[in-house]
């Protein structure tokens, strides 16, 4: 059977404060939902859920150590 192991990631201050920034600059209010990393036990896979920026029913992608949003 396969198991898989979910740490969640939290999202970097910085990139919260820009796209809070935006948000309030352009009067919306976003929703910010913390992406995860995702671990195949006894595998070298894994995978890494980005972080999901929703802004009127539009849903961006965000890495953490992104240099553009």
């Amino acid at each position: 059977m396969i198991d898989i192991t979910t740490k969640e990631l939290e999202i970097e201050q910085e990139l919260k404060r820009k796209i809070e920034f935006i948000c309030d600059f352009c009067n919306t209010k976003p929703t910010i939902i913390n992406g995860n990393i995702r671990n195949i036990n006894r595998t070298n896979l894994s995978y890494v859920e980005p972080h999901r920026i929703i802004i009127k029913g539009i849903t961006f992608l965000a890495f953490n150590y992104s240099k553009t949003l």
